[in-house]
C-alpha cells in the first residue's frame, strides 16, 4: 500500500480486515477462471461477448473470480451480478471485495509499464473504496 495516499490506505485497511475476517468459504471448490479481470473480457456493443485466456483454471473459492465486479462495474451493476449469480452471501461478497482491493494494489504497484493494467487497478481502488 505504499503507492496510496495515506487516507485511502487507511480506508483499504479497513477493507481488508473486514474481508479477511469474513468466514472462509465452507462449499465445494467451484470451477474458476482464475484470472478474471477486464482485459480478459472481451466486450461488443456495450455487452460482454466473451471470456479469454484460461492459463489459470482451477478450483475453490468463488469470492476470487467475484472480484472482477469491482474492476469492471459500477455499483448498480454489481448489485445486478450478485442477484443474478445467487450464491454470493455476504461473506463470499466480503472475501470478493478483499480479493479486488489485493488485485488493484498489484495493478497499482507492478503495472508502471503498462497503462491498461494500471488504469484497471486504479479504478478498480477507486471501487473497492468507494
Amino acid at each position: 500500500m505504499a503507492h496510496v495516499e495515506p487516507d485511502d490506505r487507511a480506508t483499504a485497511l479497513r477493507i481488508w480486515e473486514k474481508a479477511v475476517a469474513a468466514p472462509v468459504w465452507d462449499g465445494p471448490p467451484v470451477w474458476l477462471h482464475g484470472d478474471l479481470h477486464p482485459a480478459n473480457i472481451l466486450v461488443d456493443r456495450g455487452r460482454i461477448s466473451a471470456v479469454i485466456d484460461f492459463g489459470d483454471i482451477t478450483s475453490g473459492d468463488p469470492a476470487t473470480d467475484l472480484s472482477v465486479a469491482w474492476m469492471l462495474f459500477t455499483a448498480e451493476q454489481r448489485a445486478v451480478l450478485r442477484r443474478a449469480y445467487g450464491r454470493a452471501d455476504d461473506a463470499t461478497w466480503e472475501r470478493a471485495r478483499g480479493w479486488a482491493l489485493a488485485l488493484s494494489l498489484v495493478f497499482l504497484s507492478h503495472s508502471a509499464d503498462n497503462p491498461l493494467m494500471h488504469g484497471i487497478g486504479e479504478r478498480a481502488f477507486r471501487a473497492v473504496l468507494a
